[in-house]
């Protein structure tokens, strides 16, 4: 009995030293500096288009994010620009939504490339580059870095695997990862959306969209495939496919829908 409760005690110790810790580290955060601001001006073209205030705003939030959201290297080292790239793809998504916070996330883990479904860097199947934890690894996002890194740096293609898996997290937010997240879309939207997603999956097993053809796996890939177009091309994309630009400007713009 006695090693039980000096088990127990243990514990209890261990759990409150650990959130003095957090709190700690919390209170000594370190400001926004011009190093990150200087990463977001060069390389995020969301953040490139925003007027001062906005780009101000923009800021808070990154940081706001990176404050309450531990970023973690697995076998590689964490510089700025992958953590910086890792908030921007948080709040790109949810730029239009002040309030906004994620209460489905506390990590992020980067690895140094891609990895498999059972989180393994070596071995078969190392095809994944973004992955929303479940089960035990719940609450925990994983990034492959080199990925992460073109997201951002690469500016003619259309994928962002941060905002991606971020948009898996919106999409989350409501209970269900479907295609639909209620949160952002006003119900008398949703079923002109899901139609909408509906025609443009059979347009990509047609052969017939400039879309990544991930996108037609599922409704919540199409979300996370169309969302990454929507904000890494949205020139490309108003010009290619203005009917599905409305619709997820419906999405993740509402206060521009119209």
């Amino acid at each position: 009995m006695e090693i039980i409760i000096l088990l127990v005690g243990g514990v209890i110790i261990a759990l409150v030293a650990r959130a003095a810790s957090k709190k700690k580290a919390k209170a000594v955060a370190k400001p926004f500096t011009d190093a990150e601001r200087e990463i977001l001006q060069k390389h995020v073209l969301f953040y490139q288009k925003l007027n001062e205030e906005e780009k101000v705003e923009f800021e808070k939030r990154v940081h706001h994010f990176l404050q309450n959201v531990t970023v973690t290297g697995v076998k590689t080292e964490i510089e700025d620009m992958d953590r910086v790239f890792v908030a921007a793809g948080a709040i790109i998504p949810v730029f239009a939504f002040k309030g906004w916070e994620y209460r489905n996330i506390n990590e992020v883990l980067i690895y140094p490339g891609s990895f498999n479904r059972d989180y393994e860097i070596e071995g078969k199947d190392l095809n994944t580059l973004g992955m929303v934890g479940g089960g035990a690894m719940n609450n925990i996002m994983i990034l492959a870095k080199n990925s992460l890194r073109n997201g951002f740096l690469n500016t003619t293609d259309k994928s962002n695997v941060a905002i991606h898996e971020f948009v898996h997290l919106v999409d989350k937010d409501d209970g269900y990862v479907d295609g639909c997240p209620e949160t952002l879309l006003p119900y008398k939207y949703a079923l002109p959306w899901l139609k909408r997603i509906h025609h443009e999956i059979a347009l990509i097993h047609e052969k017939e969209s400039d879309l990544n053809p991930y996108g037609a796996t599922n409704e919540a890939e199409f979300l996370a495939v169309a969302a990454e177009y929507f904000f890494e091309r949205p020139e490309l994309m108003q010009r290619k496919n203005p009917e599905l630009y409305k619709e997820l400007e419906r999405v993740f713009k509402p206060e521009r829908e119209g």
